[in-house]
């Protein structure tokens, strides 16, 4: 038709230039939303249709059938956002196993919270802080994953015990260690913003006149063009919202707490008051240093020991880089599971890389058997197979390799001779365990 259209005269020339005109105004992605279902989700379990039977899978109440993510054909995003709402229900389900049966406390975060700003948790066996002997401290990977969880994924689609932390919590308080789960990706609370804020943050820019300008009347044209087929379709907006970082407003503002809550102003615009940027928890680094801490550096256990996985090895190393002489004193092991640290980048000393080497070992995803030794561009810590290739199971089944590496850990410390890292000639057996 196009092509038709350009051969003819000046009045089919016109006619091409508003067809392009019209095809240009068009966003595909909007349009695909015209025909979505609401972005309305169950908040229980029961309301999904779905329930954790005896053997911790996730399955439909009346078929039996596990978590099916293509609900509806054609209907990624929400397809995604029904995910996303099931994970969120699912995050809450694993703080009540937690608490209910794992028989671990929760803890607040910051120590010295006042009720009104915005807080996180951790989570903390009855005799974490006074347990002379041995002390375990849980910290998990980067994304949507939370205190008590390995990987959401496996949580749906396999298992309570593959996806969460709970077997390494239970076999440890069965072997008389205190537990403390960090929890590093609680970093801030998200609240909607009101027209107000909408408005003053787009207000707020540091960028040069003429620029923001071109940026406003780009942005004029975009509504213009959504306006012109606005009757031709229904999506729904996602509401915009804001991030309140864990300990973000200075004490001096806090008697003014409530008002930077309801406008955004701490969050918006005072970005040159050093004290508003204070953020205690604001990372997983600065999560796992605060922790250190407050807790961990605080606890009577004699051995304290690390299971870290993916971010969270990362996070540990910046816990050596900052509290190097503590961590040396007070830990004995480190099991690392598909740790994403780097040595080179976070410019880890010669000090920290030699104790890591005879301290710390890195459960790697890897086709090889486990506990099989596995080569090493760094020079930190021994790598050995974690038995599977997929990166959110390394910390299922490198479990019981964890917690004998653990044992010799302490035997040798006590000989005062260090563990002997895995190797091909001696790895463990998974079925010894």
């Amino acid at each position: 038709m196009m092509a038709q259209l350009q051969q003819g005269g000046p009045d089919e020339k016109e006619k091409t230039t508003a067809l392009k005109d019209l095809l240009s105004r068009i966003d595909l992605d909007e349009l695909m939303k015209k025909d979505e279902p609401p972005l309305e989700f169950p908040d229980t379990l029961e309301g999904f249709e779905y329930i954790f039977n005896e053997k911790g899978q996730l399955r439909h109440i009346k078929t039996g059938e596990p978590f099916v993510f293509n609900y509806r054909e054609d209907l990624h995003r929400w397809n995604q956002k029904r995910y996303e709402a099931l994970g969120e229900i699912i995050t809450k389900y694993i703080y009540e196993l937690l608490q209910n049966e794992c028989h671990l406390k929760k803890v607040t975060l910051p120590v010295d919270a006042i009720e009104t700003e915005p807080k996180s948790f951790i989570f903390m066996s009855e005799d974490a802080l006074v347990n002379p002997d041995k002390l375990l401290v849980l910290i998990h990977g980067n994304g949507v994953v939370r205190a008590g969880q390995w990987a959401r994924r496996l949580i749906i689609n396999e298992d309570l015990d593959s996806g969460t932390q709970i077997p390494y919590i239970k076999r440890a308080i069965e072997e008389g260690y205190g537990v403390i789960v960090l929890n590093p990706n609680e970093n801030y609370i998200e609240v909607e913003k009101t027209k107000a804020q909408i408005q003053l943050s787009s207000d707020i820019s540091d960028e040069p006149a003429e620029k923001r300008e071109r940026k406003d009347k780009i942005q004029k044209e975009t509504k213009k063009r959504r306006d012109f087929y606005e009757k031709y379709r229904n999506p729904q907006k996602e509401k915009e919202t804001m991030q309140i970082y864990i300990r973000l407003l200075h004490f001096s503002c806090l008697k003014n707490e409530q008002t930077h809550l309801m406008t955004g102003l701490c969050y918006l615009s005072c970005v040159p008051c050093t004290g508003c940027q204070k953020k205690d928890n604001g990372s997983p680094e600065e999560h796992a240093i605060y922790v250190w801490d407050h807790f961990i550096s605080q606890s009577a256990a004699e051995n304290v020991f690390f299971v870290a996985h993916s971010y969270g090895g990362l996070a540990f190393v910046e816990l050596m880089i900052q509290r190097e002489a503590e961590v040396k004193n007070r830990v004995t092991a480190v099991a690392l599971t598909d740790s994403v640290h780097n040595v080179w980048h976070q410019e880890v000393g010669k000090t920290i890389r030699e104790w890591m080497r005879e301290n710390c070992c890195n459960w790697v995803s890897s086709s090889e058997p486990l506990d099989t030794s596995v080569e090493s561009m760094l020079p930190d810590c021994p790598r050995v197979s974690a038995g599977t290739e997929r990166h959110e199971l390394t910390s299922w089944k490198s479990f019981p390799s964890v917690f004998k590496f653990f044992s010799e850990a302490v035997k040798a410390k006590n000989s005062l001779v260090k563990p002997t890292p895995t190797r091909r000639s001696n790895r463990i057996k998974y079925e010894e365990f």
